[in-house]
């Protein structure tokens, strides 16, 4: 590749990367979240019964830490509950409280918002190239880092 096509291709990804996270911040400022508190918050919708921390990292493919920060962090929103899992007395089971369930039509909004303006004014061939090739940028960057998802 040549310098000048290395130079545009960083820049539009960096550009690219840098609008998405600043406009998906600005959506979910909205719902009193920030990215990955989205996340977080509809996976504990899909599961209501409540799920461990450890559950959660396993499935959000972090580790434990990183989910117990992120929940910290959640934790005057009272977006969830934390309960004692009967037999195990280091395990706590995190539910959501019903604003935590209100929010979750309002995170997929918000996503749907995000993917609707992105890709506005493309066909849906050309939405399905998008995807495909950001999967073929995302598996081809994964080869640089100890990532995997």
């Amino acid at each position: 590749m040549e310098l000048a096509d290395v130079l545009t291709t960083n820049k539009s990804l960096v550009k690219v990367a840098k609008l998405y996270r600043s406009a998906q911040a600005d959506t979910l400022s909205r719902l009193g979240l920030h990215p990955g508190q989205d996340v977080l918050l509809w996976m504990l919708g899909e599961e209501p019964d409540g799920v461990t921390v450890s559950e959660i990292a396993a499935r959000m493919g972090v580790e434990q830490p990183t989910v117990t920060r992120s929940l910290s962090r959640l934790d005057q929103g009272g977006w969830f509950v934390r309960q004692p899992v009967p037999g195990d007395r280091r395990a706590t089971r995190i539910q959501l409280t019903d604003k935590g369930r209100s929010v979750i039509p309002e995170i997929e909004q918000a996503w749907r918002t995000l993917a609707e303006t992105a890709t506005a004014g493309m066909t849906g061939d050309q939405q399905a190239v998008l995807l495909e090739l950001l999967e073929k940028v995302r598996a081809n960057l994964l080869t640089l880092t100890e990532e995997t998802e």
